[in-house]
């Protein structure tokens, strides 16, 4: 007769990121999407000033890990960062 594993359901996850030697365990570091905020600026292909903020110096996009910004708000900045390449506004 074969067992079935038990799977433990009540696994803690760590969600801490970044952690350093010298800090707390207990501290999260946590930005909010800076183009979600209020007052933000929309993604658009013809915004070149807010694209070039998310661009690096080779050319390559920015990762979100780096910039803070949301899932979706990320296709929609590679989306237009693309398609402002394309019409070669960047």
């Amino acid at each position: 007769m074969k067992r079935k594993k038990k799977i433990n359901s009540k696994r803690k996850t760590s969600s801490y990121s970044k952690l350093n030697l010298f800090q707390k365990p207990g501290i999260k570091f946590f930005r909010p999407c800076p183009l979600s905020i209020k007052g933000a600026p929309l993604v658009d292909y013809k915004n070149i000033k807010l694209l070039k903020k998310y661009i690096s110096e080779s050319g390559r996009i920015l990762p979100s890990r780096i910039t803070s910004v949301s899932q979706n708000k990320q296709k929609k900045l590679s989306r237009a960062i693309k398609r402002a390449r394309l019409l070669a506004l960047l």
